[in-house]
């Protein structure tokens, strides 16, 4: 049961706004529904052949409500399959471990998401692989870190916290050179923004809890790529359990539909708070690929936008962010990003609060970081509340 776009409906169209709310779906409907309806069901009949591939479990990833996720995602990514998981990290995790075996070795960006650092860095050692590092923004590095048992690059295409993109291009044609599998997660900046498997990446990942649903409501992972790559990463899937239940399918479907309207609003939002954060004196730095110096021009020019995010850095430290976050109205103080709503966070504290004190101040994450994730608001109102929160320093 092939999750690929072979199967998708022909009235889906060719535009991105289009797949996002018809791909993938069955031509006539179940029963008549106009939206897929929940398939709340862990057993199926078996397929008159009885073949394992006409074999329904939830543990197995193929329900209908996971076959119709399958195709979307994999349209939305231009990919030829794609699979979803119970997690950003159940995706990651099941992927490495899918391509990685005792004794190969890979190659990471040096600024990670803190499960995916705490992941390759901490587990894959005890599983028999050796992991380097590579300066995302100087390519070079990348160059030098490949040895004759690399077997996967592993890059972000916006980095967490810190939204540095990569010389992206460069990348591509050194992984492409040394025929290493080259995975990106692509959480950040969402298939409206960018897709990597147009570019010469072999496997998109994704923490659907965020931009993908975009409501703060599910926890979902997704990995998009070649059939035959798919295959291997669902198999692995099965083994670990880490399936999508059918109703979390449904939201996460339902929550696509709307992908395309709520990042490019998030887009805009975004950039010009960025703006508006870099002329105020109480701010040291400013992190988002639309100021200039920041992120790779070659990587930036792959990109159409470069989604909700900002980070920045507070003079005074941990104790004036926690300040300025408290007065904050309308982000709220949660650890989690992409959703209509907008989100305040300090990394030190949530997403990067596994790594030591040492490896966060190598990465540049400081306790007056502050990661702001823009929901879909009136830019106005976000602006005044950020005035107000500064006037109460």
């Amino acid at each position: 049961m092939s999750g690929g776009s072979g199967s998708t409906s022909q009235r889906a169209g060719t535009h991105l706004e289009t797949l996002a709310v018809h791909g993938g779906e069955p031509e006539a409907g179940y029963g008549g529904a106009v939206v897929v309806p929940v398939f709340q069901s862990s057993t199926y009949l078996v397929g008159e052949a009885g073949t394992p591939d006409q074999v329904r479990y939830i543990r197995w990833n193929n329900t209908p409500n996971h076959e119709v996720l399958h195709r979307r995602l994999a349209l939305l990514e231009g990919g030829e399959d794609a699979l979803v998981t119970a997690s950003g990290m159940a995706a990651i995790s099941a992927s490495l471990l899918a391509v990685l075996q005792p004794g190969d070795h890979l190659v990471v960006q040096q600024s990670l998401y803190g499960g995916t650092f705490e992941f390759v860095w901490r587990f894959l050692p005890v599983w028999g692989v050796r992991v380097s590092w590579f300066d995302p923004v100087r390519p070079e590095t990348l160059q030098v870190a490949l040895e004759a048992r690399t077997r996967a690059v592993l890059v972000e295409s916006i980095s967490n916290p810190l939204l540095e993109i990569a010389d992206l291009p460069a990348v591509v044609e050194i992984a492409r050179a040394a025929g290493v599998i080259l995975m990106v997660d692509n959480t950040f900046a969402t298939p409206v923004n960018f897709r990597p498997l147009e570019h010469g990446f072999d496997l998109v990942l994704h923490s659907c809890t965020k931009y993908l649903n975009g409501h703060s409501d599910l926890v979902a992972g997704a990995a998009v790529g070649s059939s035959e790559l798919i295959s291997s990463i669902r198999h692995k899937l099965m083994l670990l359990g880490g399936c999508l239940d059918p109703h979390a399918c449904f939201l996460l479907e339902r929550g696509l539909k709307t992908l395309v309207l709520r990042v490019r609003q998030q887009n805009r939002t975004a950039s010009v708070v960025a703006g508006y954060l870099e002329k105020r004196s109480e701010v040291r730095r400013v992190f988002h690929p639309s100021r200039d110096g920041w992120g790779s021009p070659r990587g930036k020019a792959w990109f159409g936008g470069y989604g909700g995010m900002v980070s920045f850095e507070l003079e005074g430290g941990g104790e004036t962010a926690a300040k300025f976050m408290a007065a904050l109205r309308i982000p709220k103080d949660a650890p989690s990003l992409g959703g209509v709503e907008s989100l305040v966070t300090r990394p030190v504290i949530t997403s990067h609060s596994s790594l030591k004190p040492e490896e966060r101040a190598e990465l540049g994450i400081t306790d007056g970081l502050i990661r702001l994730s823009l929901g879909i608001e009136a830019v106005e109102d976000i602006l005044a509340d950020l005035e107000q929160a500064f006037a109460a320093l």
